[in-house]
């Protein structure tokens, strides 16, 4: 049996006046289920239980590109959730899911991609520090003027 997907209960929210604690508890839901969408393996686990059939969900999934908007996108702790909002917009990467190898890949290409960030973002902090620290002493350097 299905459980209550936030879409139906946001879209019955939408119908009448929602108070201020329902619609932060909206919020956290949805924010707290458009990021799960940034995991693969929950990708591969909707997808072999149909939900990627299931027209009521898609769309559920289309709404959900309103989390692009940088006003909700700083919400965001895994931002990668929003490029893979946008490719389950297309039917042909929803099928591919069901495919335990095709989400192997795509976790593959993350850590890939989290790896090189981390190394790359190191790097930047320790040119900045390094500049930073040249920056500071210049002025002890510098002879008194007359």
């Amino acid at each position: 049996m299905r459980h209550m997907w936030s879409c139906e209960v946001s879209i019955m929210a939408s119908s009448r006046q929602e108070s201020a604690d329902q619609a932060k508890l909206r919020f956290q839901v949805e924010l707290e289920f458009v990021q799960c969408l940034a995991n693969p393996n929950y990708l591969n686990f909707l997808a072999q239980r149909g939900y990627f059939k299931d027209e009521t969900f898609i769309n559920y999934l289309k709404y959900l590109l309103y989390w692009k908007q940088p006003e909700y996108a700083k919400y965001l702790k895994y931002p990668q959730c929003l490029h893979m909002v946008e490719l389950l917009q297309y039917e042909a990467f929803r099928k591919e899911l069901v495919n335990s190898q095709c989400t192997k890949f795509i976790d593959d290409q993350q850590v890939l991609h989290w790896q090189h960030y981390t190394r790359k973002r190191m790097r930047l902090q320790q040119a900045a520090a390094s500049l930073g620290q040249q920056m500071a002493q210049q002025p002890d350097q510098q002879g008194p003027t007359s």
